[in-house]
Formats: structure tokens, sequence, C-alpha cells
């Protein structure tokens, strides 16, 4: 799973670099992201798939045993319970290659996060206290 990051323009370029299955995997990931965050922008930020709307929601990238998720511990603090059986830290979940994702989890861990974004910009703008 070799990629040349310093030159990936899209999520499209990065997703192209890895295996067929791995891109399947990849690409439902993406999709499951894009239908939870209606309005975020895609982009690549530290060499990986990011999404953005007022501010950082969620980065992804592939390794060779697992699909990191990093919902920023906010994300992973507010879904531990469930997280259990995953290996997590602070700011990443893994998702092992082997396994099915589990999409409804993300897609819940992704509304979290566009709500915290949501709110946190409001307070920001000083629309609510």
């Amino acid at each position: 799973m070799e990629r040349n990051q310093t030159e990936l323009n899209s999520i499209d370029e990065y997703i192209e670099n890895f295996p067929q299955e791995v891109q399947l995997k990849l690409k439902e990931l993406r999709k499951t992201i894009k239908a939870s965050a209606p309005g975020a922008q895609e982009k690549i930020s530290y060499q990986m798939p990011a999404f953005t709307l007022k501010g950082y929601l969620v980065y992804f990238a592939a390794y060779k045993n697992h699909i990191g998720f990093y919902p920023a511990s906010s994300g992973i603090n507010e879904f531990k319970n469930e997280l259990e059986g995953y290996e997590s830290s602070k700011g990443t979940i893994k998702f092992p290659l082997d396994k099915p994702l589990p999409l409804e989890l993300i897609k819940r861990i992704v509304k979290f996060r566009v709500a915290e974004n949501l709110k946190n910009a409001e307070i920001k703008s000083g629309k609510i206290k």
C-alpha cells in the first residue's frame, strides 16, 4: 500500500492508491460521511482525506490492517461504550480491514461532530452564549 502522498490533490486520488478491496471500504466510508454531513467540504489535510464544516469534522486513512478514523476526542468520548470492540485512543478509532465497517455508528459519530461544530460556531459568533 505505497502511495506518494505529497502529490495528492483529492480524496479520489487518495483512494486510488489502495488495493480494490480497501478502495471499496474507503468509498463506503466516504459515502457514509458525506450523507451524514450535508454541506461538508472534502479535502486532503495531513496527507489524509478530511471533511470540514465550520472547522474540522473527521479524517480517515487506510493502513496495512485497518482504517483509521479520526473524529476528535469528543467524538470518541461520546461513543466510548459503543467503541469497546475497537482499538481506540484519544483521537483515533481503528476499524480492522477484515471486518465490515460499523456504518450506523460512523453515521452517528459524524452527525454528533456536525452538531458540535455548528454549536461551537454559533458560540464563537456570539449568537449563543
